[in-house]
């Protein structure tokens, strides 16, 4: 594909992604601008993979810490094109909302399905997740219930010869379940557009425009999020 061509389909790509965020504003709750920034590094052993990384993020316009924490992950590769991971995350979350604020420890671990497939360029994939998250130091009785979450994401990848910056799509619904019966339900969805850049010896770069929008209630919540990765893998 020309490079002509490359830039057309990016335009494209981008204005459809403009259309739609502005179609899902209308009646809508609180709007936001969140950033997330990750380091990672991963570690490939024949059919495993580990892998370490720490990530920070900012909300409300990018004005305020919302959350730091470390995760560690692991994928075994089943047979060809489907994995299974698993991954713990240590999270220091800021609550500045309401009478009692301050840094909150939570605690999530999580399970996942992986199956990628080719279609000459195009790679698509399909991940689902199983997470769990609770709040530490807090008993069921002082109100903390562990949260389930099941996640559905779907993505596709296309290949342009001789171009590292291949873009990546994926859509994500999630849907929330509580011990104490208040939820169980779709919660939320994302949709993200992004590409990677990978530098020899030195390690691979991400950026990524996420658009989420809280499902079934009245004021849906939405956020923007502009996401910057760094990653580096021994092998």
């Amino acid at each position: 594909m020309s490079k002509i061509n490359k830039r057309i389909f990016f335009k494209l790509m981008l204005i459809n992604i403009a259309l739609f965020s502005n179609l899902n504003y209308a009646q809508t709750g609180e709007k936001d601008w969140e950033s997330w920034g990750t380091i990672g590094v991963g570690y490939s052993l024949k059919k495993w993979d580990f892998n370490v990384e720490q990530q920070y993020r900012l909300k409300e316009n990018f004005s305020e810490t919302d959350s730091y924490f470390t995760q560690f992950g692991v994928e075994y590769e089943i047979f060809k094109n489907f994995k299974l991971g698993a991954a713990a995350r240590y999270i220091s979350f800021n609550d500045n909302v309401g009478a009692i604020q301050g840094y909150e420890k939570h605690f999530r671990f999580q399970f996942d399905g992986i199956y990628k497939h080719k279609i000459k360029n195009l790679e698509l994939g399909y991940r689902f997740r199983y997470q769990n998250k609770n709040e530490l130091g807090i008993s069921p009785d002082d109100g903390d219930n562990p949260k389930h979450t099941f996640r559905l994401r779907t993505s596709l990848e296309y290949n342009f010869a001789n171009w590292k910056l291949d873009p990546k799509v994926s859509a994500e619904i999630f849907n929330r379940y509580e011990e104490d019966g208040d939820v169980n339900t779709y919660n939320k969805y994302r949709l993200t557009v992004g590409t990677d850049y990978k530098v020899e010896n030195i390690g691979k770069f991400g950026v990524f425009y996420r658009f989420e929008k809280e499902m079934n209630v009245d004021l849906p919540e939405v956020t923007n999020i502009i996401g910057l990765k760094y990653n580096y893998t021994f092998k």
